[in-house]
């Protein structure tokens, strides 16, 4: 009897054992007790930090790994990289794609054959197949030949419009050329709408992209490499922009637009209808234009350099730490938050772009789209304009007083050359 009731209880354990593991394998694919430390470059009351905290609720209810967020904001450009040194347990991480590869690139772990793998939601695919190909080609370019980060939240430098304002000044299509897009300023003011505006923050920007229209990338680069901006295109920018002032075109109230002002008190109110800017800009003023009906247009050709194939496009991205306990369940958790219902989740709530395929585009960014699925020659941030500070509040302060008038043309392209 006594041997029984041992071998009884022997037998009940081994179930019981045998039970747990199996739970253990169901749940969370052999990853039970595996705890995720993810730093977050979003704050927790930002669409994308509400989303992303709800899907990875979502993710350890799936799969039995726990996500312990800390929410950075953007503070995490100047924290991150002292914990990383001090050894802090930290799984993964996010911000710019650039600046995941380039600024933390030493802390990044190979992602090729994670990529090359089929998860739950890509439909027996390699993830590598579902999500944005141009952009995975960019982060492989940034590795150096490896995938070193993850794209998502795309977004592309492109011109916002507001449509109603296009229909009501009878404008039927956006503007490819400069003529077409100083027609549209002229049926705009027609109406009394101005017709563009910017803020301080995206004048180097603005700067940069006429100059690309005018002379190309390269040209373009080359006056940032060697500070030289004594050419021909910068006197032809300061023509088009005098112009563009005197005629009521251009917003004079930009000189002095500290950001966000010009996209909070003329692009929200309805009193200037474009925005060379970025496919954020309709999330960034929701609140402020609930009922905003938004259009978007590449830049358009200026002289003899690029046209609207030429665009800046990028991300946010996810980096998972080298030394990582976990790297199978951060991956894991990179595709559930790129691919799926909550790739799909993050573009709506944020208005944002998806980073899978088969994910629907927001309505706003029906027309980007467009853009960006036309784009054929990637353009660096503002062009390089904003890689040197210098020339960046150089271009920011005699573009203010081109703005106001206090220098005509030719006296911008003097300053601009000193």
């Amino acid at each position: 009897m006594k041997r029984r009731i041992i071998a009884a209880v022997a037998l009940t354990a081994a179930l019981t054992g045998a039970l747990l593991v199996l739970a253990g394998c169901t749940k969370s694919g052999g990853s039970g007790g595996a705890k995720l430390v993810y730093w977050s470059m979003w704050n927790e009351a930002e669409p994308q930090g509400q989303v992303i905290a709800r899907a990875a609720e979502a993710f350890t209810k799936e799969t039995g790994i726990a996500v312990d967020i800390n929410f950075n904001g953007r503070e995490i450009r100047k924290t991150l990289q002292p914990a990383l040194d001090a050894g802090e347990t930290i799984d993964l991480f996010d911000e710019d794609i650039e600046r995941v590869a380039n600024t933390w690139g030493n802390y990044l772990l190979p992602l090729d054959t994670y990529v090359a793998k089929s998860y739950s939601t890509t439909g027996g695919k390699p993830y590598g197949d579902v999500i944005n190909k141009t952009l995975l080609t960019l982060a492989r370019d940034l590795g150096g030949g490896q995938v070193k980060n993850i794209p998502y939240q795309p977004s592309a430098f492109v011109t916002m419009y507001n449509k109603d304002l296009f229909e009501k000044a009878g404008i039927t299509s956006a503007p490819k050329t400069g003529t077409e897009l100083l027609e549209a300023c002229a049926k705009l003011k027609a109406i009394g709408i101005t017709g563009i505006t910017v803020d301080d923050a995206y004048m180097a920007a603005f700067f940069g992209y006429s100059i690309d229209r005018l002379v190309g990338a390269d040209a373009t680069l080359a006056m940032v490499k060697n500070n030289d901006f004594s050419g021909p295109q910068v006197l032809a920018f300061g023509q088009l922009m005098e112009m563009m002032v005197q005629n009521g075109f251009f917003s004079q109230k930009a000189a002095s637009n500290i950001y966000p002002a010009g996209q909070v008190e003329e692009i929200a109110t309805g009193k200037v209808a474009m925005y060379l800017n970025g496919t954020w800009l309709p999330n960034e003023i929701k609140g402020n234009a609930p009922n905003m009906k938004w259009g978007a247009f590449a830049w358009p050709a200026l002289g003899n350099g690029d046209g609207p194939e030429a665009n800046n496009f990028g991300s946010q991205s996810f980096g998972i730490n080298k030394n990582t306990k976990y790297p199978e369940e951060a991956f894991r958790f990179v595709v559930w938050l790129t691919t799926g219902t909550w790739d799909a989740t993050l573009a709506q709530e944020s208005i944002g772009i998806p980073m899978g395929n088969d994910s629907a585009w927001p309505d706003a960014l029906a027309e980007a789209k467009v853009v960006v699925d036309s784009t054929t020659k990637r353009l660096p941030w503002a062009v390089g304009m904003e890689d040197s500070p210098d020339i960046n509040a150089k271009i920011k302060e005699n573009f203010a007083k081109l703005i106001m008038g206090t220098l005509n043309a030719t006296q911008f392209a003097e300053a601009m050359a000193k």
